[in-house]
């Protein structure tokens, strides 16, 4: 009996601790449930939330329509005068291409360099990604993206180019909704359909007529490649002004699809050896983008530049333009490796300043570099026509006499070519053989700024400075420039605006801009002088320093060296065309002894003599008649003792100036406010 009190006893703890054990293992279950609980509770609300930014994001997201909406920029198609397409400019799309007509190493080359899990990933590269990060952690700047194709495509159709949060959330959710609603072979097919490819071609076919003048569906495999890497920078790598860098980038998409396996090694190095060349059966005249190029910013000056599609006619010879290309490229190949010369240009003018044809480089394909246009250059000798044109005004005639030898002007001593010296030569001879002693002597003479204003007149607006070297070209000048200048030599004495532009239409053929003259508008020079200085410049070719520049016709013009060869030039002119011919090196290097008397004089003599093939022959106005009689002797006797100052007591009136050359065309359909520089009417006849 007494033991089950204590059997009892004993038995209550035991009973009591499984109790308590039980109270504590149950408690876990309790404080898990209660995470569990608020961790369910987060995720719904972080879901609700994470739906409302969605939301949010998505609310005004593109329709996928917009995949085959194109919105374009107008565009404009340049033609010479004869109708003859030059250039065309603006956006250009070409017809939708299937997946399945293209080339398969289109698709390969693009998916080798731009994304090579296109077909495994869900439009989200989780490891493009990181390896991009990674990269450009390891570079320190922007090296790769981890965009996918789609991503790209995304971005490319419907959003803009703002780098914000809100647009890369946007670009995420139309790429994963663009892996939803369509194949991947339709995704790299709208991809390659819509994407820009640089010089306004959107779309691979586009692209491939622009390039290359053929259908995408005939694309090599370098011309595919060249294509992929435009991807990278369309603008900057666009061939048709970089085809160097170009060529570049398509070996490597070329090294990418090797790497990849899509071809061999062989292959690739065989591919990279022979790169994509630029097609030039579309263009007949390629060189004639530097024209375009400059009229093109005519065109905006003339009617602004918020126009539909234009059609524009130019003033540009495709037959004079074909002779000028010709006659620089031969003469650059022939002579230019073994002389140093790699450059050149060429431009010439109707008389009433029309361009009928402009090179503005050896190639514009490897150089869009304008050197007729951007380009400044020191003129040498070239510019002596308006030092001795400002004598000519002042009283000085081709037979007054200086003397040739050593000189110092503000302890500056000018020296002549071949550093010898011919004593007393006449002022025609001294430009025939272009002394620069008595060039200087008659700058001096009738000052600086009076052959400043000369220049000015004639319409040379790059800035020169009153210095003795002015006399000798020291001050840099655009080829352009220099030959609109020497248009009023031809032209009776007109200073002219050189211009491109003949006719502004619409694609609805409605006409924008017609001109009704030509850029000739204010008489310069008076008769008596004019033909002084064109007996002046006759010298130069017919016994001076530009014989090599003679075409069996009359015609004057004048050799410019610059110092140690840095430039040589040849300016002349016909009553027919003024052209000039600059050669030299872009980094201002010194060429082999290349003078103006030589690859610059050939040059024009060959581009002259094919464009006035056929054409009659016509003289230039003829210099005054010089008789002596009593009361003229008397004259110039006063005017000697007198310095000048006394004038004729019986001056020849002179003859009323021609009317300016205009354009053959009918009048304006429209006000325009045509460019004109503010010119005074030239100066008046000087005594004789």
């Amino acid at each position: 009996m007494a033991r089950q009190p204590r059997s009892s006893k004993k038995s209550k703890p035991s009973n009591g601790n499984k109790s308590g054990q039980s109270r504590r293992r149950g408690s876990r279950p309790s404080w898990l449930g209660r995470i569990a609980r608020l961790a369910l509770l987060a995720g719904i609300w972080g879901a609700v939330a994470l739906g409302a930014i969605v939301g949010w994001f998505a609310y005004d997201l593109p329709e996928f329509d917009e995949l085959y909406v194109i919105e374009r920029r107008s565009s404009m198609t340049l033609k010479a005068a004869d109708g003859m397409v030059l250039a065309t400019y603006g956006d250009l799309y070409g017809e939708h291409q299937p997946l399945r007509a293209l080339p398969k190493h289109l698709p390969q080359a693009l998916i080798a360099t731009e994304d090579r899990r296109f077909y495994s990933h869900f439009g989200l590269d989780p490891i493009g990604l990181l390896r991009a990060a990674y990269a450009n952690l390891r570079a320190g700047r922007v090296v790769q993206g981890g965009s996918t194709l789609t991503q790209q495509l995304a971005k490319n159709v419907f959003l803009d180019r703002d780098r914000t949060l809100k647009r890369k959330v946007q670009e995420l959710l139309l790429a994963f909704s663009l892996e939803n609603k369509f194949t991947k072979d339709q995704i790299l097919e709208m991809y390659l359909n819509r994407v820009y490819f640089g010089a306004g071609a959107y779309g691979v076919e586009a692209a491939a007529q622009r390039y290359f003048d053929k259908p995408a569906t005939k694309l090599t495999l370098a011309e595919s490649a060249m294509l992929v890497g435009l991807l990278k920078a369309p603008s900057r790598l666009a061939p048709t002004g970089n085809i160097k860098s170009a060529q570049s980038r398509a070996a490597q998409v070329v090294r990418n699809m090797a790497d990849a396996g899509y071809i061999s090694a062989e292959m690739a190095e065989a591919t990279i050896a022979r790169p994509a060349q630029l097609a030039r059966s579309r263009l007949p005249l390629p060189n004639a983008r530097y024209f375009a190029d400059w009229a093109v910013e005519e065109v905006y000056q003339l009617i602004g530049r918020n126009h539909p599609d234009l059609i524009v006619y130019t003033t540009l010879d495709s037959r004079l333009q074909g002779a000028a290309e010709r006659a620089l490229d031969d003469a650059l190949e022939r002579h230019g490796a073994k002389l140093n010369v790699e450059q050149g240009a060429l431009v010439t003018l109707a008389p009433d300043g029309a361009v009928r044809a402009m090179v503005g480089g050896r190639d514009y394909l490897d150089s869009p570099f304008n050197r007729a246009t951007q380009a400044r250059r020191q003129p040498g000798s070239a510019f002596k026509p308006f030092v001795y044109l400002a004598a000519l005004e002042n009283g000085v005639t081709p037979d007054d006499t200086f003397v040739d030898g050593p000189i110092s002007v503000s302890n500056w001593q000018p020296r002549n070519y071949d550093g010898r010296y011919a004593g007393t030569v006449t002022v025609r001879d001294a430009i025939a053989q272009s002394i620069n002693t008595v060039a200087v002597q008659v700058s001096e003479r009738v000052g600086r700024e009076k052959v400043i204003e000369v220049a000015r007149l004639l319409g040379i607006t790059s800035n020169l400075k009153p210095h003795p070297s002015l006399a000798l070209g020291s001050f840099e000048v655009g080829v352009l420039e220099l030959t609109a200048a020497y248009a009023a030599f031809a032209n009776g004495g007109y200073a002219v605006q050189p211009y491109g532009i003949l006719e502004i239409r619409d694609t609805q053929n409605r006409v924008l801009y017609r001109r009704t003259q030509g850029g000739a508008y204010a008489h310069m020079i008076p008769s008596n002088t004019l033909g002084d200085l064109n007996d002046l410049l006759r010298a130069v070719m017919e016994r001076g320093t530009g014989r090599a520049a003679q075409i069996g016709r009359p015609a004057a013009g004048k050799t410019g060296t610059t110092s140690d060869y840095r430039d040589a030039w040849f300016v002349g002119y016909t009553p027919d065309l003024i052209t000039a011919v600059w050669v030299g090196n872009d980094d201002n290097s010194e060429m082999k002894k290349v003078s103006g008397s030589g690859l610059p004089a050939q040059i024009w003599r060959s581009f002259m003599s094919a464009a006035l093939k056929g054409q009659p022959v016509r003289g230039l106005p003829e210099p005054p008649d010089r008789s002596v009689n009593l009361q003229s002797f008397w004259d110039r006797l006063v005017r000697t003792f007198s310095g000048g100052a006394q004038a004729s007591t019986n001056p020849a009136a002179p003859p009323p100036p021609p009317a300016p050359p205009k354009a053959n065309i009918a009048e304006p359909a429209a006000q325009t406010n045509e460019p004109r520089l503010n010119w005074q009417v030239g100066p008046q006849p000087v005594n004789q």
